[in-house]
């Protein structure tokens, strides 16, 4: 019975102790990110004024997936794309069948799972963007800063290279264009 009450007691201290840390590391990790952020107008490192400090930290706090870059074009081949008004609807299917071939295990259509939802994209982002990311994520990663800050959002899982063409990825945006 003295063996139980012991080994209770030492769980219990155990459950406490590991459960207590939570507030305290998160107050660490704030402190850590504040002298790390160079416009954190707490940072006795900082120049930048209050109002340029400001600025930055509202840009920092809206999530790169749901940020909104219409001008931005990305890095790859694709410079230019014509949207039409009404949807292609045999492009769409055909963009449907290659996006459950090679994207459904990390993008579901409405929902964040490993990857973002493109639902809504095409609110966020430019054709262009959308169809350099389909074509070439290593490079976008690499050399597009919003790629980038998706890739940290997303806990580091970059987007695979799944060699998609540059007609099979317009015919994807058309799919999206859908949902």
């Amino acid at each position: 019975m003295k063996n139980y009450f012991k080994l209770g007691v030492l769980l219990l201290a155990v459950s406490l102790y590991s459960c207590g840390g939570g507030d305290a590391g998160a107050e660490n990790k704030t402190e850590e990110k504040a002298l790390v952020n160079p416009n954190n107008p707490n940072n006795p490192n900082n120049t930048a004024s209050s109002n340029d400090a400001d600025d930055a930290g509202a840009t920092d706090e809206v999530p790169a997936s749901q940020r909104i870059d219409l001008v931005n074009k990305g890095v790859g081949p694709i410079k230019s794309v014509t949207i039409p008004a009404t949807i292609d609807q045999a492009l769409a299917a055909k963009g449907q069948e290659v996006y459950e071939k090679n994207c459904t295990a990390c993008h579901k259509p409405d929902k964040k799972h490993i990857g973002p939802a493109p639902k809504g994209i095409l609110e966020r982002r430019t054709p262009e963007w959308v169809m350099n990311m389909i074509i070439n994520p290593d490079k976008m990663v690499q050399e597009d800063p919003l790629a980038r800050d998706l890739l940290i959002e997303f806990n580091g899982s970059p987007m695979s290279n799944q060699g998609i063409s540059e007609d099979d990825s317009r015919a994807i945006l058309e799919y999206i264009r859908t949902l």
